[in-house]
């Protein structure tokens, strides 16, 4: 295992999938400063106040047939990053990392000549607002359509991004979707129409954008606790994973969201929950439990019967406990198998500032 500190709090990860580029990856942090001292005439002064938060992106390139598998070529300062994604597509055929950050903006930022550079920046709610989450539309696509972003906002709000005339993206839609924070709002890969989020009102909801999103499609009510993370299955139609602050992640047919297929047990929150990028290893999700360290968990078997593909025990094939924190940020590298078959993954912590590499 290859360990990195990142200084600040560490709480994304995520490598390039971009062919070319995929031994590239990013990992976001949060600091909350220290407000000074204050002394307030009365109970009412300083309420409101927007805490300042700073962030940085740091920029990693991986080489496994070495021995250094880790080198950083780059950071650069940001607001708090609380949530990064890579695009699918592109215009230029260069990666585009689009970034959640504290201050209410998402910003994209294009790889040129060996390094990340700013080329837009999208103002999706006021600075004293979180972006939370983001997710691309176009997982599937590819190609050179830039796809649109769903992002979810620390005041119950969601708001949807598409490409405008010009070269970037603009904000065409927003509404009240959860009455407390929604943690994460996601595509359905296999449909631009669909959008779920989830939250810490203890609902999953899911949205036709087409219908204008006054009313969500359906609601689970069902949970005990928050809902944290949400993918849509890139290889299976209908496929959903959801994980909760209840220390479990649900697998979900998107066509009956009321109960789910099959339900884990993964011993911590699971704020993130990623399907391996490989559809032969599509039982294969990766979870970043919060307290209980990282896992790499197997649904299966799939069988040719649709309604029970996945219903299968679940399955720990991979921990790691290595990180003395809250594990928030994971991922999967999209580039070829290791030597010994398996694939290399990234992993980050929060108080204890940790990086680290590993594979499953």
């Amino acid at each position: 295992m290859v360990v990195f500190d990142t200084d600040f709090p560490a709480d994304s990860l995520e490598f390039c999938p971009t062919i070319g580029y995929q031994d590239i990856f990013v990992c976001g942090t949060y600091n909350l400063l220290e407000q000074p001292p204050s002394q307030p005439e009365s109970d009412e002064v300083g309420l409101g106040v927007t805490q300042n938060r700073r962030g940085q992106c740091l920029v990693f390139r991986t080489n496994p047939s070495e021995n250094n598998l880790l080198r950083q070529i780059q950071s650069f300062d940001l607001p708090a990053v609380l949530d990064m994604k890579w695009s699918y597509a592109s215009k230029h055929g260069s990666p585009l990392l689009g970034i959640a950050d504290s201050k209410g903006s998402v910003t994209l930022h294009e790889w040129r000549e060996e390094s990340l550079s700013q080329v837009d920046s999208i103002r999706c709610a006021p600075v004293d607002i979180l972006c939370l989450s983001l997710d691309w539309s176009n997982r599937r696509l590819g190609g050179t359509d830039l796809g649109s972003l769903v992002v979810s906002l620390s005041n119950g709000s969601i708001c949807i991004l598409k490409p405008t005339d010009g070269a970037g993206l603009s904000v065409i839609d927003t509404w009240h979707a959860h009455d407390y924070e929604p943690w994460v709002a996601a595509w359905d890969y296999w449909s631009s129409d669909i959008v779920y989020s989830g939250g810490d009102d203890l609902k999953l909801k899911a949205w036709d954008i087409r219908q204008g999103c006054t009313q969500p499609t359906f609601v689970n009510k069902r949970f005990d606790a928050g809902v944290t993370s949400i993918q849509s299955h890139p290889h299976v139609q209908h496929l959903l994973a959801v994980g909760s602050y209840d220390s479990s992640v649900r697998i979900f047919d998107a066509r009956q969201l009321g109960s789910p297929v099959v339900q884990a047990n993964v011993g911590g929150g699971a704020w993130r929950v990623k399907w391996h990028p490989d559809e032969a290893r599509k039982e294969d999700l990766l979870v970043a439990c919060m307290h209980d360290g990282f896992k790499v968990v197997r649904f299966g078997p799939t069988t040719d019967d649709r309604d029970r593909a996945f219903s299968g025990e679940p399955e720990v094939v991979k921990r790691r406990d290595d990180h003395e924190s809250m594990a928030y940020g994971a991922d999967w590298s999209h580039a070829s198998p290791l030597a010994n078959g398996e694939t290399l993954i990234g992993g980050c912590s929060f108080y204890d500032h940790k990086m680290s590499l590993w594979s499953a």
